[in-house]
């Protein structure tokens, strides 16, 4: 996160309407609170870290342990857990009692709402955000998924699993990435080096050391062939070719030449 330095005697206007309504801040006592986009302190310095505010609630780190806070400054959830997430889709998760050495043995994890219940047990290994209802989490060094209630909806099974996009969900088997479904059937095998999220329908894949795209039946629509590419967004997807970048569209048309030394995704046409 980044740092705003602020004291009693700062009267300028730093802020515009793309920041938060609150911001994190340290004072010169190395105490974190939070102000407005006028900068007026409205939750004090007093905290030893803080986050910012994800679903109406911020992470805030008081005595070696962390809690949240709601934009009037009220710790809703109380300074007790040893690490959290930002909050997705309702619930964060949190880590309890955890033996912290240098591998970070024995660490368990749970999810919590924002009244502070705990509602799924700090009994996971690890675990991941809240996404379209489902939680990767990891358990006998094993991943599967959760649903809100703790319902195991997976098995925890593969050695990796990826939060869910557009309805599948990236996993991982024997050093091989495929995808899933809601339902736990595997879609697409575990069958390429490496995959990234779905996009606009799309995933990006690489077999071989090339990159290429596959929709969500496993048909690889767009051969993998490029040294790299980035996930399409407003209809084109960048990709490298014999080190110079380009874009191309969901038919694999090359529609911006491979010319340029880098290219990043589309962003509101531009």
């Amino acid at each position: 996160n980044t740092v705003i330095e602020h004291s009693a005697d700062d009267s300028t206007e730093l802020y515009d309407a793309s920041l938060p309504d609150l911001i994190p801040i340290v004072d010169k006592n190395g105490k974190w609170g939070f102000i407005d986009k006028n900068g007026n302190e409205v939750i004090p310095c007093k905290y030893d870290w803080a986050n910012y505010f994800s679903e109406g609630l911020a992470g805030v780190k008081m005595n070696g342990n962390w809690g949240f806070v709601d934009k009037n400054g009220k710790e809703v959830v109380p300074c007790e857990y040893d690490w959290f997430s930002d909050f997705s889709e309702g619930l964060a998760y949190v880590q309890m009692n955890g033996k912290w050495g240098f591998l970070k043995k024995n660490r368990k994890w749970g999810f919590i709402d924002k009244n502070g219940n705990e509602v799924i047990p700090c009994k996971y290994d690890d675990a991941g955000d809240f996404s379209e209802g489902f939680a990767s989490v990891k358990m006998n060094d094993k991943w599967g998924f959760i649903d809100k209630y703790g319902n195991e909806v997976i098995q925890c099974k593969y050695n990796w699993a990826n939060t869910f996009s557009e309805g599948l969900a990236i996993v991982k088997m024997n050093c091989k990435y495929g995808f899933v479904n809601k339902n736990g059937n595997e879609v697409v095998p575990c069958k390429y080096d490496d995959a990234c999220d779905f996009s606009e329908g799309l995933a990006l894949v690489q077999m071989n050391g090339k990159w290429g795209f596959i929709d969500k039946n496993g048909n690889e629509v767009i051969p993998c062939e490029y040294g790299y590419a980035y996930g399409f967004s407003e209809g084109l997807a960048s990709v490298e070719m014999n080190d110079k970048w380009g874009f191309i569209d969901k038919n694999g048309n090359e529609v911006i030449p491979c010319k340029y030394e880098e290219a990043y995704g589309f962003s509101n046409g531009l």
